[in-house]
């Protein structure tokens, strides 16, 4: 499942990706990167480079104190977000590398979205996402970038740590929180 969850990220970065010349983007990673700051706590205490065993002893010990509850197929971890403007959650996953924590991938969802209520589509949603996780993740802000072909698309780089944040449809933002210097390969956004 964990070569899928990579394979899936792999598939998915190529649509944010573009040839720009020292973009906004590509000056902050290497501004961050140079800084040697490191920000590896993530959410919950789950971080960068956690073993996979402690991330499982991590969320069975948070699932019993009702912290978190399994997500989707009960493959995800669903966390309730507070702080949002409306009811919402995280449903995520780590992608393990060599047996340790290399990212973070899933999505925030407003636990009332429907067809007919536009207070809760991803486009409302990324906003409310995007400063909520300014407000939990300090540091730099988040600036757009270029998706082509979807909504809005937001990154921030602190340190190692970059989060980025987009929507390829209406009900959810999609989130993804990756240790810059354990990537095989440093992609370049496009920054709007």
């Amino acid at each position: 499942m964990n070569k899928v969850k990579y394979l899936m990220l792999l598939a998915l970065l190529p649509f944010l990706i573009s040839c720009s010349q020292q973009s906004e983007y590509a000056r902050a990673v290497e501004d961050e990167l140079d800084s040697g700051v490191r920000h590896d706590t993530v959410l919950l205490g789950l971080y960068f480079g956690m073993p996979e065993r402690d991330f499982y002893n991590t969320c069975w010990k948070l699932n019993q104190q009702g912290v978190i509850k399994e997500g989707y197929s009960n493959r995800t971890i669903y966390y309730e977000l507070p702080g949002l403007q409306h009811h919402g959650f995280l449903d995520f996953f780590p992608i393990f590398k060599n047996g340790k924590i290399q990212s973070f991938t899933g999505f925030t969802m407003y636990t009332g979205w429907a067809p007919w209520n536009k207070e809760m589509w991803a486009d409302k949603l990324i906003e409310d996402t995007r400063r909520l996780f300014e407000s939990s993740y300090p540091g730099n802000e988040f600036f757009p970038i270029r998706s082509p072909g979807r909504g809005k698309a937001y990154v921030k780089v602190d340190g190692n740590r970059r989060i980025v944040l987009y929507y390829t449809e209406d009900s959810k933002v999609e989130v993804l929180i990756s240790d810059l210097t354990d990537l095989d390969n440093v992609l370049t956004l496009k920054a709007d």
